[in-house]
């Protein structure tokens, strides 16, 4: 936990994660920092010896609550992944656990979620996904004694709900602390993990251009140029948003035309607009698609066994065991208060370890890219010789792919 606290704090002094944006209480990164790799000398020092156990953590005043988005605990995405890990973690050290559904997918629904698990006495809330920026700016002044625990909620979300994009002047509450995430990076694992696979006809379809999809997808971009001037393969990849965070019949289509005329593997980036990707590609035998923010292999093979490559991955489970026992457990909440804090990479030996990764267990490894392949590119990321952009207002330059910007489906 030391070195997780170390990690956080580093990264604590990075500039603004989004281009252009300000804020002295909140921190950012631009690529894999490379003041990462550094830590302080006692994180690895085993804790003193005592002779006497520790003293048992009282949890009897702390209740905590997890409100999904608008999907259910069931999504097998950030509510599912949000729900089991907060449950498990609760579970095992006794502490009041439960969830809230929001009756729509507003923020005045989210907004009375958070009023009735007030009222019901729950003073610890989980929140993934930024559509709970508007409901954190409302509420979050209003109940200083509740503690808002925020799963990708970034800044700018957060400055739009309260109306101060203009200036940035909006200022978190001391009772609020979010973890974003760095998408570049998992986009560049996926993008480089398909070309090493031997996929050299690549789509990736976004949902609406909001900086954490385009991050996942200049990030895709430059890891799948990467692979490609490696091997010296000749490359295309097409880039599309379909401007919405789902599927539908005018997406399929619409994918329906990239697979028929030779895309491979899409990376589909946004809510549930993978199952357009996945219901084209069910259409074409081979055809395959990335899935994004949590491993959805099992959701996409439902619709042709074995579609999924990989999985460009956030890791909100350790995000919310980490949050909870430094709340809970180590009375921590000052290293968090008020923050919109970026996590990375903090491991360059045990992907798994990291805030973002692509899945060992359903990742296609293959004799282009080996689970040892996987490692010592996350090592070199982790060490700084390969750094990735986060602009999100500048495509990135690429030397050696193709790729055709198709701006909006809708």
């Amino acid at each position: 936990m030391k070195k997780l606290v170390a990690i956080l704090l580093a990264v604590a002094m990075v500039a603004c994660l989004f281009v252009g944006c300000s804020g002295t209480n909140t921190t950012t990164t631009t690529a894999a920092p490379a003041d990462t790799t550094a830590a302080p000398a006692d994180t690895t020092a085993a804790p003193e010896e005592t002779t006497e156990a520790a003293p048992a953590v009282d949890t009897s005043a702390w209740h905590v609550a997890m409100i999904t988005d608008y999907g259910d605990i069931t999504d097998e995405s950030f509510n599912q992944t949000t729900y089991e890990a907060g449950k498990a973690w609760c579970e095992s050290m006794g502490v009041d656990f439960t969830y809230y559904k929001p009756t729509d997918d507003s923020t005045e629904a989210r907004v009375a979620s958070i009023d009735q698990a007030v009222a019901d006495g729950y003073n610890v809330l989980l929140m993934p996904g930024f559509a709970f920026a508007g409901a954190i700016v409302e509420t979050a002044e209003t109940y200083p004694d509740v503690y808002y625990i925020a799963l990708d909620v970034g800044e700018y979300d957060l400055q739009d709900a309260a109306g101060t994009v203009d200036d940035w002047s909006y200022v978190y509450p001391a009772n609020v602390f979010s973890a974003v995430y760095q998408e570049e990076l998992a986009g560049y694992m996926a993008g480089y993990a398909a070309v090493k696979l031997g996929y050299t006809e690549l789509g990736f379809l976004g949902g609406m251009a909001v900086p954490a999809v385009v991050r996942y997808g200049y990030g895709f971009v430059q890891g799948a140029d990467a692979a490609a001037a490696e091997t010296g393969t000749t490359v295309n990849m097409k880039y599309v948003y379909g401007n919405q965070f789902f599927g539908d019949a005018d997406i399929t289509a619409y994918m329906d035309t990239w697979y028929a005329a030779g895309t491979q593997c899409v990376f589909a980036c946004g809510g549930g607009i993978y199952t357009s990707a996945a219901e084209a590609a069910a259409k074409v035998e081979g055809a395959k698609v990335i899935g994004v923010d949590v491993d959805q292999a099992p959701i996409i093979d439902a619709y042709g066994e074995g579609m999924t490559v990989t999985s460009a991955m956030k890791g909100l489970g350790a995000t919310v065991n980490t949050l909870l026992e430094e709340l809970i457990v180590n009375d921590n909440w000052a290293e968090y208060s008020g923050k919109v804090t970026t996590l990375g990479l903090v491991s360059a030996d045990d992907p798994t370890l990291n805030y973002v990764q692509l899945p060992l267990e359903s990742t296609q490894w293959g004799d282009g890219f080996t689970q040892d392949d996987y490692v010592a590119l996350v090592g070199q990321m982790y060490d700084g010789t390969i750094t990735v952009s986060n602009d999100t207002e500048s495509e990135p330059a690429v030397t050696a792919i193709t790729v055709d910007y198709q701006g909006n489906i809708k």
